[in-house]
Parts: structure tokens; sequence; C-alpha cells
């Protein structure tokens, strides 16, 4: 797993106390905070460090403040957490090149995927809200290519929508109530045939092609 510093920019301090206490353990270490992108700006040019992620609140930052800060730090990945699902805010994160846009309910452990997936160079965005964007998608458009060009299987696009959430081949068998040796025969089936090389290649292909993860309470074993 790949380890990296993260940078909080949130005005609500309860929630970036939260963040920090959610990531510990993690392979992310939070080396530094600030209320406003104005506080963070100053912060990050008096320190001259970049960290490898800044985490900012979507509410409080316009496009001029994101190409401010890709300007002070251009190797750092920049990624957006939103209270709500706003197209609006979508498209301003978009136009403003952000490499993700998270809302913030989201479960502790797909915050954690997604910002391993940003490190890969991957762009990470809430299905649902790239396919109010993406014409054709309302028709279901995004799962019928991605299902339908690979062939994949019920129990295969089941495993894949688990592997989202990083689950365990044991976590996997126990929510579907299958052994293990058959989620490998499976997983094994289903990187061939999307040309994937491992779980995460697996994941990030799931997220490029529009496939959403299952509800986290369905995943709890």
């Amino acid at each position: 797993m790949m380890s990296a510093t993260v940078f909080l920019i949130d005005s609500n301090r309860l929630f970036r106390e939260g963040l920090k206490r959610l990531l510990q353990g993690s392979a992310f270490s939070v080396t530094g905070e600030a209320s406003s992108m104005e506080e963070g700006i100053s912060f990050l040019t008096s320190s001259g460090g970049q960290p490898a992620i800044v985490l900012l609140d979507a509410q409080t930052v316009s496009e001029r403040d994101i190409n401010a800060l890709r300007a002070l730090a251009p190797q750092t990945r920049v990624v957006m957490l939103s209270p709500d699902f706003s197209t609006q805010r979508l498209s301003d994160a978009l136009r403003a090149g952000v490499h993700g846009y998270l809302v913030k309910d989201i479960a502790c452990e797909s915050l954690i995927q997604s910002l391993q997936l940003v490190l890969l160079g991957e762009k990470v965005f809430p299905t649902n809200l790239a396919a109010m964007l993406l014409p054709g998608a309302a028709r279901g458009g995004i799962m019928t290519a991605a299902t339908d060009s690979k062939g994949l299987s019920r129990r295969e696009m089941q495993i894949l929508r688990c592997l989202l959430h990083g689950n365990s081949n044991k976590m996997i068998a126990n929510h579907l109530g299958i052994t293990e040796a058959t989620i490998k025969v499976h997983l094994k089936s289903l990187l061939r045939k999307i040309n994937a090389s491992n779980r995460t290649q697996a994941a990030i292909w799931a997220m490029n092609n529009g496939i959403a993860a299952e509800a986290p309470e369905l995943l709890a074993v």
C-alpha cells in the first residue's frame, strides 16, 4: 500500500479532527491543516512543502483558489470533499482540474481506497454525480457498456463491487455465502476478462467504467 502525506483544509475544526483520527493507522499521515484556503496557501508557502494530497472543503473554495494551490504545489493532488451531491460543484471541480471529488458521508474504507487511487494517477468522482453529466448515463449506458463489452457474469460483478470497498476474499465469501476457493476462481476469471493484473487495477477499472460499489452495510461481516 502506498504511503503519503496529507494536508487538510476545512473550516470545521471538529471535522478536521475526525479526519485525522480516521487516517491514523492508514498509509496516510496528516502533516498540516488549515481552516481556510488562504490560511492553507500561506502555510504551504512558508513551509515550502508539497504534500502528496490536499483534502479540502468544496464549499469554501473557488476555481481561482484551486488554480493558486496547484501553481504553488504542482505535484500535489487535490481532492475536494463536499457535504452533498451537487452537479454545480462537480462541474466547478472538473473545470479546476482537481484529482478527486468525494461526498463527506463516504465510508471510511472507501475514502482511503479513493485516496490510494488518486495517488496511482486516477481521478475519482462519485459515479452517480458523474452520471448526471454524461450523455446517455440516465439510461444505464455506463453500466451496460462496462458489463456487456467484457462479458462479466452476475457473480463477477458482485465481486467487482466488493473490491471497490477493499474487501478481502474472506469478507467477500462471507457476504456472498460462498467459499474463498470459489471467490479465487471468479476473481481470476474477472481479472482476465478486464485485463487487470491485481485487485487494485480491477477497482480502478470499475471506477473508470462507472460501476458503483454496493452499500457498505451490506458488506459488513
